[in-house]
């Protein structure tokens, strides 16, 4: 077995698994001053793991050579292959690593079972609007994580935008709302391009139109203060066209089918951690 650094002696964050979650917290790091020299990747496909390598200027390593090397350890892997990797981890790891996973529905417990007893393990729900430093990250602690490892988890996510810390039994729904919400959006705005192309706008038009109010209504609903429903109804004047789309909305079960539609990336959830 690996020796394990203690909590004091951690430095080096291996990033295992090279999909699109953990390219885009390599890219948030990275653009830290100082930081691309102490961060590794481990990808079992060498041309990706190549590519990684030249477009952010990390190291590769294999996986027993990451754990001795580093003391954080990002787990960026499919729920279907988290297991699979923790029996190759265990043998090079001990209590002073920390093992971030950030696996869709895979509980810390699950994780622990796998490792060394003692293990500190934090979870984390990242999303994918960390490729430009605007991802929400949403940690909780595992039995043997204490304070200093949530911070160091949380300094290290805070990198590519916000962080917010959760009881695990709360992780199932932050993955059906801000882990698999970004496509709810992207699914949205889509529609609505189409919807201008249907009115006779040019393609490219219709995108730029929907996504600079996609950006204002976002920054509106952060800066605000203000409730959704106060800002919305902002917009809706008297008899005008806004109640008129609205009313559409409500009549096609709108609001009822994006709450299922979370109500079942939920559920999801809860399946891929048993």
């Amino acid at each position: 077995m690996t020796s394990a650094p203690t909590q004091q002696q951690r430095s080096g964050l291996a990033v295992v698994g090279g999909g699109k979650i953990g390219e885009a917290l390599v890219s948030g790091l990275v653009r830290r001053p100082g930081v691309a020299e102490s961060i590794v990747v481990v990808e079992r496909s060498p041309e990706r793991a190549a590519q990684l390598v030249e477009r952010h200027g990390v190291r590769a390593l294999d996986l027993a050579a990451a754990a001795a090397e580093c003391g954080v350890l990002l787990l960026a892997v499919k729920p279907q292959d988290v297991d699979a990797l923790l029996a190759l981890l265990a043998p090079h790891v001990g209590p002073g690593h920390l093992v971030v996973s950030v696996a869709a529905g895979v509980p810390t417990a699950r994780i622990e079972a796998a490792l060394p007893a003692g293990t500190a393990v934090v979870r984390v729900m990242p999303n994918t609007p960390a490729l430009v430093d605007e991802g929400m990250s949403v940690l909780s602690a595992g039995a043997h994580a204490t304070a200093a490892d949530l911070d160091e988890a949380e300094a290290l996510l805070s990198a590519v935008g916000q962080v917010r810390r959760v009881p695990e039994a709360q992780q199932d729904a932050v993955t059906a709302l801000s882990g698999s919400g970004p496509a709810y959006f992207f699914f949205l705005v889509e529609a609505m391009i189409d919807a201008g192309i249907l009115l006779g706008l040019p393609r490219t038009l219709a995108a730029d139109l929907i996504v600079q109010t996609a950006l204002g209504a976002a920054t509106m609903l952060r800066d605000s203060g203000e409730h959704p429903v106060q800002l919305r109804e902002a917009v809706t004047s008297p008899g005008g066209t806004t109640i008129a789309a609205i009313r559409e909305l409500e009549r096609h079960g709108v609001r009822a089918a994006l709450i299922a539609a979370i109500e079942a990336a939920h559920d999801r959830s809860v399946e891929l951690g048993r």
